[in-house]
């Protein structure tokens, strides 16, 4: 059993991820279900070789540094094959690993039906731009989508905080410094202050993990610059409680404030399943406007999901009425949409499930 082998036949039948733990066979998982890529079963030493093998080539990891800690994050390329986000973690005293398939080239945002709107954010130029979701939601391809639409538009320095990082820019019209946390940089707040001085335009955030992240952020973004980030929420409201939550009450009408201030807009995503077997995103889009600031600022956030709805013009999407979409449509199961939706017990009643 080869690592390339594996992870070409990963690449070839569009696997999403890929999971290597010993007294299993190496599992896929293509649009959502798991399948075995064969019916033989990992062992420990097997393990071990197919998880040093990629190591090699990249020179700030080691097998070793993986024994010593437990877990490990990097990414790394075959080449003609793919790019690969890895996750290596020891288990029952082996050596195991979830590997990510990402792709070499950036991905077409149309033909992973995102939203033009969203997309449209890139035309910003300044403020808070916020993607949330659920891990492995692809908050991280929405955030490349964005950049991707900006490096082509605008002139200017793009600067990408990630750990680690996924899609490669190249130069087009803008100039891209891709930093990895741990290899070029010490942690996403040291990262983030370190770049407010390198004359950035943009800066994509991969994560806003803690306080001190966050802070800076929203200092960041009254400064002029634009700044995409993620959170682990879903929906606005959520998102906003949940960054105003991290602060000390004391501070907290000061940061509802700000962020009445430079929040531009907030994108939540989550990935359901078709009634075709399709992997397909739905999106609630919130664009900020004054009555939505005044919402913010009073604390008033439980009125957010009536201002989206009527922001409908504007581009404005709220999840739950783009499920009863989909379920009018014929797209998704009734039972699904009930599942996904930010208020279950309302989606129940509207669609009678």
């Amino acid at each position: 059993m080869q690592l390339r082998d594996i992870l070409q036949y990963s690449v070839e039948h569009e696997a999403s991820d890929v999971y290597i733990v010993p007294g299993s066979p190496v599992m896929l998982k293509v649009r959502g279900v798991m399948q075995g890529y064969s019916a033989e079963r990992v062992l420990p030493d097997e393990s071990e070789r197919l998880i040093s093998e990629m190591y090699q080539g990249v020179h700030h990891h080691t097998i070793e540094g993986l024994k010593s800690t437990g877990d490990d994050d990097f990414s790394f390329s075959i080449p003609t094959v793919g790019r690969f986000r890895c996750n290596t973690y020891m288990q029952r005293g082996t050596l195991a690993a979830v590997l990510r398939v990402v792709a070499f080239e950036l991905p077409d945002y149309k033909k992973l039906r995102i939203p033009e709107t969203v997309i449209n954010l890139a035309r910003k130029q300044n403020g808070l731009i916020l993607v949330t979701g659920p891990a492995g939601s692809g908050k991280s391809t929405t955030m490349a989508c964005i950049i991707d639409r900006i490096n082509h538009e605008r002139s200017g320095h793009i600067i990408t905080l990630e750990d680690p990082i996924e899609y490669l820019h190249p130069h087009r019209k803008s100039v891209v410094s891709q930093r990895e946390i741990m290899l070029d940089t010490q942690n996403f707040a040291h990262a983030l202050r370190a770049a407010l001085r390198q004359a950035p335009d943009v800066i994509m955030l991969g994560e806003m993990r803690d306080f001190e992240t966050m802070q800076t952020a929203i200092t960041a973004s009254e400064t002029g610059h634009l700044l995409i980030s993620s959170l682990h929420t879903l929906g606005a409201a959520k998102t906003i409680d949940r960054i105003v939550d991290v602060f000390p009450a004391n501070q907290q009408q000061q940061i509802r404030t700000q962020l009445s201030m430079v929040l531009q807009a907030v994108v939540s995503q989550q990935l359901i399943t078709a009634k075709n077997g399709e992997i397909i995103p739905v999106f609630e889009i919130m664009i900020t406007n004054s009555a939505i600031q005044n919402m913010i600022r009073e604390g008033k956030i439980h009125q957010l999901d009536n201002a989206i709805y009527a922001g409908a013009a504007q581009g404005m999407v709220s999840m739950d009425n783009e499920l009863v979409r989909l379920v009018k449509e014929g797209t998704i199961d009734k039972e699904i949409a009930v599942k996904h939706a930010l208020n279950m017990e309302m989606m129940a009643r509207k669609l009678g499930a």
